[in-house]
């Protein structure tokens, strides 16, 4: 059985993460907006907020992809930024979920690091394949450390929910998630692995996903 989109292929899976490789090429004059009449009252995103994070990243992004630099000075510096606020490690728990149980720590932080790797190489590929859409900010929830921005791609033709789940951590907020038209990657992922884990081994499984890495193409053609 081949990988593809890291386990099997389904379409979802790779359209939920080209869509959200989309919202990093926002433009720069994006604005903030009250998402609807009834939440008018709500106060606007604080500095240092979520929702102040997610927009300086993404304006980062956009600042990168539209700039200077060749090909591969861009893929770094977009490796560089996402690595600090994409929190692939939580992602990748929450979407291998039980069957990381009883895997040795060894094993466990392969995982990790190849899901990290892959993940962020997918997204950033992504990311230098589109064209700048209109980008909408709506409203910032905020419960403790935990936290949902909730934006949205507008193109010439559709407009597509984007949010994202955080977690306020040492160095900031972090995305923990990603949710595309209520999709979210997470729980995507898990149906893939719980898809490819039922016909194979955890240790296959690392191995497929390690040749894959090796072999260079992003994680959507596997």
């Amino acid at each position: 059985m081949t990988l593809r989109c890291f386990v099997t292929g389904d379409l979802p899976c790779a359209r939920a993460i080209a869509l959200a490789a989309i919202l990093a090429s926002l433009p720069l004059t994006s604005t903030w907006r009250a998402p609807r009449a009834e939440a008018a009252e709500s106060k606007a995103p604080a500095p240092g907020g979520p929702m102040a994070a997610t927009r300086a990243v993404l304006e980062q992004t956009h600042t990168i992809v539209t700039g200077t630099g060749d090909h591969n000075q861009k893929l770094a510096q977009l490796k560089s930024l996402l690595n600090g606020f994409l929190d692939t490690d939580a992602l990748a728990r929450r979407a291998m979920g039980k069957h990381l149980d009883g895997q040795s720590p060894n094993d466990v932080a392969e995982f990790l690091r190849l899901f990290r790797e892959l993940f962020v190489r997918t997204y950033v590929q992504r990311l230098l394949l589109f064209e700048v859409p209109d980008f909408d900010y709506g409203e910032e929830k905020v419960n403790g450390d935990d936290a949902t921005v909730s934006t949205e791609i507008v193109t010439a033709r559709d407009r597509f929910a984007v949010d994202y789940t955080l977690k306020k951590a040492a160095g900031g907020w972090r995305a923990t998630d990603i949710l595309v038209e209520d999709v979210s990657l997470a729980e995507n992922f898990r149906s893939q692995f719980d898809k490819a884990l039922a016909n194979d081994t955890f240790a296959g499984l690392l191995a497929r996903l390690k040749k894959k890495l090796e072999g260079g193409s992003d994680s959507s053609g596997l």
